[in-house]
C-alpha cells in the first residue's frame, strides 16, 4: 500500500503541504552549513533567473574559465520562479516542511525532484555515503479549505519554534526579515499589522487545534 499523501491531487493554482523526511528517520542537516546549503538551493530555484546578465558575464573574454563554468552551469540549471510560490516552511533536523502554490501541473513533482536530486548528491560527497536520503517519494497533501490554509503556516512555524528556533519563515511573516523567494502576503492578509490581539504573532501562540489539520501533517504517516 502506497505511504499517506504519496498520491498527489494536483491543480493549477493549487496549495499544498510539502513535507519528507531522511530514510530510516536519520538527520539530513548535520550542522549550520547543510541548512544554508539547502536554502541556497531553494534561493536558486524560487528567484528568476536573471539569464541576460548571466549571457553578458559570459561573453566577456576575460573570465576564467572556472567562471566560465559556473555560469554555464547557472545557465543549465532549473528555475521555477514562475511555477512554484512559497508561502512558509521550516527545516528540522530530520525532515522539512513546505507550504506551496502550485501555478502549473506538474511543477511540484519537478521542483521536488530537482531539489531533492541536488541535495542528495550534496549530502552523500559531503559525508561519503551512497544511496537515498529520503523516506520514499515526498509528500504533498492539497489544502481544501481556508481553516487548513491559515492553520497549516502555524503548524509549520511552531515546528520551527518549539526546538531551538530551527530555520523557518517566520521572521518573514513578523516583518524583521525579508526573503524575496518566500511570500507570506497571501496568509499575512488575514491579520492585522495594528491590533496585537488579532496579529499573526499572536496566532502562532494559540494552541495549535489538530482537526483542523487531521490528514496534512508529517505526524498522519
Amino acid at each position: 500500500m502506497p505511504a499517506k499523501n504519496s498520491i498527489k491531487i494536483y491543480t493549477e493554482n493549487g496549495y499544498y503541504h510539502i513535507y519528507n523526511r531522511g530514510v530510516e528517520k536519520r538527520i539530513i542537516f548535520l550542522d549550520k552549513q547543510d541548512y544554508s546549503v539547502f536554502l541556497s538551493y531553494l534561493k536558486s530555484y524560487l528567484l528568476l533567473k536573471d539569464e541576460k546578465s548571466l549571457y553578458e558575464r559570459l561573453s566577456d573574454p576575460s573570465i576564467s574559465s572556472r567562471e566560465r563554468d559556473k555560469i554555464l552551469k547557472l545557465l543549465r540549471l532549473n528555475n521555477f520562479y514562475k511555477e512554484i510560490t512559497l508561502l512558509a516552511y521550516c527545516l528540522m533536523p530530520n525532515h522539512f516542511h513546505f507550504f506551496v502554490k502550485q501555478k502549473n501541473l506538474g511543477s511540484i513533482d519537478k521542483f521536488m525532484n530537482s531539489l531533492a536530486t541536488r541535495y542528495t548528491m550534496y549530502f552523500n560527497r559531503k559525508y561519503k555515503r551512497v544511496g537515498h536520503l529520503y523516506q520514499g517519494v515526498f509528500k504533498a497533501v492539497f489544502i481544501t479549505s481556508e481553516e487548513q490554509f491559515l492553520h497549516l503556516s502555524r503548524y509549520i512555524h511552531q515546528q520551527a519554534l518549539n526546538l531551538n528556533n530551527q530555520p523557518c519563515s517566520y521572521p518573514e511573516f513578523l516583518g524583521i526579515r525579508q526573503t524575496l523567494w518566500v511570500k507570506p502576503e497571501e496568509i499575512l492578509i488575514y491579520f492585522s499589522k495594528t491590533n496585537p490581539y488579532l496579529s499573526y504573532q499572536n496566532f502562532i501562540t494559540q494552541q495549535e487545534d489538530n482537526e483542523k489539520l487531521k490528514g496534512l501533517t508529517l505526524e498522519d504517516y
